[in-house]
């Protein structure tokens, strides 16, 4: 079994929340040595719950364990000048700092870019930053709420009577943890021909509107922003949930051979008609095909309607419950729910063909390795 790819690197992570621990606990999973520097009061999230999860004699919010397993963490008060000093020295020994500071915020400590690489030109630096480093909002504070309203994703999320929604889970700051892992390995490989690190400046608000992907290109190519459809494609008819008698799956018919598989579930002919024989076609008179599938949807169970796509090669789904989620067989198949020395967690998704995963402690209390780090 091979060695993990980062096995050997150092990370500082001189942050909080979500979207830097989310960076530091996937460097962590894939082998680096991540120590997690916090106040003497802790990353916000340890106490962002119920529920709590108990750790030998430190109580923290679950929360705070989705994202900071495999790391060590150090504990002191960037204002107490020895303490500052140790954590100057503990850098110098690293390869990578992650920090989510307000813009400018580290400045006084002597902890900003420009000071580091002075003394570190080796270290990689990545600040992520609700508005990045730059730009007319650079001073402002920045939440992943926000950003999914000022990147236009709210205005494509949800019914389109009522609130425009955001997605249930911080989908921007763990968007822009795994592009700050992706941008973090490539500086690592270009210090590897170069020898010199680099400042990454990562910024909420461009990645949850780099993300917006598809509906992006919409607006780009037509000039009119797309709208809110609730549970319906913009782009592909019929994707989209669907009632049944005692519920509602999903349909994702991607093409026109699924599609015409889909009508012979009911022994129906929409197949063959124009109106309703390709995508364009489909999207054109979206409404009145699905008020036809509607209607024969209706007349089956959930899982008897499941059993004929799948038997008719459509792609389908259940709308899961988690419970129902760590419950399904193909996630307790793939090992999605682990356990760290009684702390259960969810598996990193990376599965390597020769190498495997780093899942050898839970998240760590506060300070736990202050004797370790800080001489």
């Amino acid at each position: 079994m091979a060695e993990l790819p980062l096995k050997g690197l150092r990370v500082i992570e001189l942050a909080r929340i979500l979207a830097g621990p989310w960076a530091g606990q996937t460097l962590a999973d894939l082998g680096a040595e991540v120590i997690k520097v916090e106040s003497r009061m802790g990353d916000d999230t340890r106490t962002w719950g119920p529920p709590f999860v108990k750790t030998g004699d430190e109580t923290n919010a679950a929360y705070y364990h989705s994202c900071n397993r495999g790391k060590q963490s150090v504990s002191l008060d960037f204002k107490d000048d020895a303490d500052l000093q140790k954590l100057k020295d503990l850098i110098a020994t690293s390869d990578i700092l992650i920090e989510n500071f307000k813009v400018g915020g580290l400045d006084k400590y002597g902890l900003d870019y420009n000071t580091l690489h002075n003394d570190c030109p080796s270290l990689i630096y990545c600040s992520i930053t609700g508005f990045g480093q730059t730009g007319p909002y650079a001073k402002r504070a920045g939440y992943d709420f926000l950003m999914q309203g000022m990147s236009g994703l709210m205005s494509i999320t949800g019914e389109p009577e009522g609130q425009p929604q955001k997605v249930g889970v911080a989908v921007t700051d763990i968007f822009t943890g795994l592009y700050a892992v992706i941008a973090v390995q490539a500086a690592l490989r270009s210090r590897d021909t170069t020898g010199i690190g680099q400042h990454i400046d990562l910024s909420l608000l461009d990645v949850a509107t780099a993300t917006t992907a598809n509906q992006a290109m919409n607006y780009l190519t037509t000039g009119i922003s797309p709208n809110r459809k609730g549970n319906n494609h913009p782009n592909i008819v019929p994707y989209c949930a669907v009632s049944t008698k005692d519920g509602h799956i999903i349909l994702a018919v991607g093409n026109d051979s699924q599609f015409e598989n889909f009508s012979k579930i009911f022994d129906a002919d929409w197949y063959q008609k124009d109106k309703f024989s390709t995508n364009p076609a489909r999207l054109k008179n979206r409404d009145e095909l699905l008020n036809l599938i509607e209607k024969n949807t209706r007349n089956f169970s959930s899982l008897t309607l499941l059993s004929e796509c799948e038997k008719f090669g459509v792609p389908a789904g259940p709308i899961n419950t988690l419970e129902e989620v760590f419950n399904d067989p193909q996630i307790l198949h793939r090992g999605m729910k682990i356990d760290l020395h009684g702390v259960p967690s969810v598996k990193n998704p990376i599965t390597f063909s020769d190498m495997e995963m780093s899942y050898d402690k839970p998240s760590p209390n506060l300070g736990d390795s202050n004797k370790k780090f800080l001489k």
